[in-house]
């Protein structure tokens, strides 16, 4: 079962959120190493639609690495992050490249509070939601606020990147 607290647990997503005086939710839950999906494990935890929680994956675009946030229900168009970003070629980043750039684990990256700032892409279906969740920053732990704070905290843009 998920539990709600709207303190801060202290993880960098946290801490920019609370920085920013942004309005947001936390939910924990116990995260199972054995999950297939982290972004389903989150989706069922929490008892929310899978369009709901979004992944954050990182590509390499033209080689600069660059942020994709998509709904767990979907995958990430590699083709149209590239374009989104005015790049030619998007693939999938190395996942120890990915870690040493945001500062986080895999399966815990979250958009939010990376170590540097890169290029963020989100899907365009965020907009539409009056909530998001995205990972806080460790398996285990999502935050939930809303497309436009998560936009505007990242520096992103919209454009439809995911495909089902």
């Amino acid at each position: 079962m998920a539990k709600k607290s709207r303190k801060s647990v202290g993880t960098p997503a946290t801490v920019a959120l609370t920085t920013a005086g942004v309005a947001f939710t936390t939910h924990s839950y116990e995260h199972d190493p054995a999950a297939p999906s982290y972004g389903e494990e989150a989706a069922q935890a929490l008892g929310v639609a899978p369009e709901q929680v979004f992944k954050t994956l990182l590509a390499d675009v033209d080689g600069a690495l660059t942020v994709a946030v998509v709904p767990v229900s979907g995958s990430l168009d590699l083709k149209a992050l590239a374009a989104a970003v005015g790049g030619k070629r998007a693939t999938m980043a190395d996942p120890a490249a990915a870690e040493r750039s945001t500062g986080y684990v895999r399966g815990g990256i979250s958009p939010l509070g990376q170590r540097k700032r890169l290029p963020t892409v989100v899907d365009a279906s965020a907009e539409g939601r009056p909530t998001v969740c995205v990972s806080a920053g460790r398996r285990g732990l999502e935050v939930e606020l809303s497309p436009q704070d998560l936009v505007a905290l990242t520096g992103a843009r919209l454009a439809p990147i995911a495909r089902d």
